[in-house]
């Protein structure tokens, strides 16, 4: 009994498939169509058309220009930015690492449109867990004190890389000592 159910189900969802699938679209409706020539004057058609395409390009040329000319304006920034370092397992920002962040400070001051990504990275010691929390620690140690020294908050942002993105592959104490760095990213 529960085969023929089993075949009966089969042959049901079969059928149910075949005459769903099969359907025909209607791609035109009845009544439309392409206008008739008579309709349609070919020299007003191509004016509007010279003219739209005249305005887009001009348009796609401001846009490029504007686009490249705040590209150089992002690269000199970056320029600017100083990236800050820290000691081994601490967020604690050094003497140098002030100094470097008051620069960057009066340079996103100066410069109040400008969006930028603080990213904490870390040497390749410890679990991958705890270097993304160092990691941000420091960035936050950073945007702390880049908000005491006036910039606005909402040009700032914080990510985490722990080691993932080192500066220096090597596995010794110089190249570990550059991987435990704040970076200043230029985001807009």
């Amino acid at each position: 009994m529960s085969k023929l159910k089993i075949s009966f189900f089969m042959v049901l969802c079969c059928s149910a498939l075949i005459a769903n699938g099969c359907a025909k679209k209607e791609l035109m409706k009845e009544g439309e169509g392409i206008p008739a020539a008579s309709t349609v004057k070919p020299a007003e058609a191509a004016k509007p058309a010279v003219k739209e395409e005249a305005v887009q390009e001009q348009a796609v040329k401001e846009a490029t220009v504007a686009n490249k000319e705040e590209s150089a304006a992002s690269g000199q920034l970056q320029g600017m930015l100083n990236t800050i370092y820290f000691d081994f397992d601490s967020f604690v920002l050094s003497a140098a690492s002030r100094e470097s962040l008051s620069k960057n400070a009066g340079v996103l001051k100066k410069n109040s449109s400008a969006k930028v990504q603080i990213q904490g990275n870390c040497d390749e010691r410890g679990s991958d867990e705890y270097n993304l929390a160092l990691g941000e620690k420091r960035a936050n140690a950073a945007m702390s004190y880049l908000l005491t020294m006036g910039v606005p908050a909402n040009n700032l942002s914080i990510i985490s890389y722990g080691k993932e993105k080192p500066a220096d592959q090597g596995h010794d104490e110089a190249a570990w000592a550059k991987n435990r760095r704040d970076d200043f990213v230029v985001i807009k």
